[in-house]
Formats: structure tokens, sequence, C-alpha cells
């Protein structure tokens, strides 16, 4: 088991490991108890009544946060003509077709997401053991497969976000930095909880929101009221 440090060990005297927080208190909480150096970001963890053996119960999607994550998303897209000047004028970092691919397989992977037209899945789907282990093959339920490459480079450079349920049936994802305000943080939680709710499995039985829990990179995590949660607007 590994060792608590001392700084961490002090944070999680300050948090009632029995309470369920409204989230402004919870977002105070979270912010105080911030000691790093750098700059921590501040992740949910929303543990859903699905059983992610079963396909139709996998909740995956993406969600756009109004005041993004805080950090700067490298974007590459697969194009080629219009569509990787298209993609280069929007702000993508790095776009090509075969060039691209060919960087790639040589090892290059200074990126966080990528894009690709429809057209390019053929020379993408053969860096899918590249690509796929690390969350960054495109994806057309996620909106990175598209001809609309401007949209999807936007959307992602400004905080588009992609989740998905783990093994245990948990969505972990950023909702911001420690720096942000309590009321950006508070709208990123929100936009995160209103898609989860609209992405709920026809097929999921029970209580939907099992859990919500909030904390920064190096912190303790702070437990939410998911009742009040779902009634916050």
């Amino acid at each position: 088991m590994a060792k608590m440090g001392k700084k961490f060990k002090e944070t999680l005297t300050k948090v009632d490991r029995e309470k369920r927080y409204e989230l402004n208190e919870a977002l105070e909480l979270c912010k105080s108890l911030s000691f790093t150096r750098f700059s921590e970001s501040v992740d949910i963890a929303v543990n859903l009544g699905v059983n992610p053996r079963h396909a139709d119960q996998i909740v995956r999607g993406s969600v756009g946060l109004p005041h993004g994550t805080g950090k700067d998303v490298r974007v590459v897209v697969f194009a080629k003509g219009e569509k990787e000047k298209e993609a280069r004028d929007a702000g993508a970092d790095f776009a090509g077709a075969d060039d691209l691919a060919d960087k790639i397989t040589g090892g290059w992977l200074e990126f966080d997401k990528a894009v690709a037209t429809p057209d390019m899945m053929g020379v993408v789907g053969k860096l899918g053991r590249v690509l796929g282990p690390r969350g960054l093959m495109p994806n057309p339920k996620l909106g990175t497969v598209t001809f609309d490459v401007a949209k999807a480079v936007k959307d992602l450079k400004s905080g588009m976000i992609e989740y998905r349920t783990d093994k245990s049936g948990i969505i972990h994802a950023p909702v911001g930095k420690v720096e942000f305000e309590v009321d950006k943080l508070r709208e990123n939680v929100l936009a995160v909880m209103d898609a989860l709710i609209k992405a709920k499995p026809s097929t999921a039985k029970g209580v939907y929101v099992r859990g919500v829990t909030l904390s920064t990179t190096m912190g303790p995590g702070v437990r939410l009221d998911v009742n009040t949660l779902l009634q916050t607007k």
C-alpha cells in the first residue's frame, strides 16, 4: 500500500468522509485543498448504475465544457486538399495525410486529440494499434470523424472532452483547473452531468447516478450530495 505524504494527510483531515457536500461547497473545498506547486486539475468521478460488460450499457460520448479544461490541447487532423488547409486555418497543430501517418508510425505522438475526414479512415485504421490503446483513435460517435474539420478542431481546442465508463461503470473527466473561479467550475460540472443524464442507456435499471466525487490531481476526494446535484441548474 502506498504511503500517504504529510501534506496529503493534512488535507485529508479537512474533508468529512461521511458528509455529502453541496456542489459549491465541494468546489470551494477542493480549491482550498490544493497544495502542489503546479496547476492541478479538478476532476469528477461519476459512479453510474450500468454494467459495462454489456455493450448496450457502455456510456460514451463527448461534451463541450463552457469554460474549457484550462489545458492547451494539441490537435492533429488526417485530411488532404482543401480539408487539410481548412484544418490548419482552424488552428490544428498538424494536418496531413500519408505524411502524418508516416510521422506517427515513426514514433511521433506529441498530440492530445486526433480528427480525421471519413475518406482518410483507411489510412488511420492502419494506426489502430498505436492510437487505440492511447485513446487517440478518431471516432464518428465522438465527432472526430467528420468532414467539418474546422468545427471539430475548434470544439477540441475550446474544451470538448470525451468520456467513457471504465470497467467499474465509473466516468472520469476533467472539469477545469484549481485556479478557475467556482462559478466556472460549477458550470463545467453541470455540463458533464447533463451530458451523462442524456446519455443514459435505455437498458440501465435502478438508480442511474449512484455517486459523484470531486478531487484535485493530488488531493483527496470530496463526495457530493447526488440528490441536490441533480436538482441544480
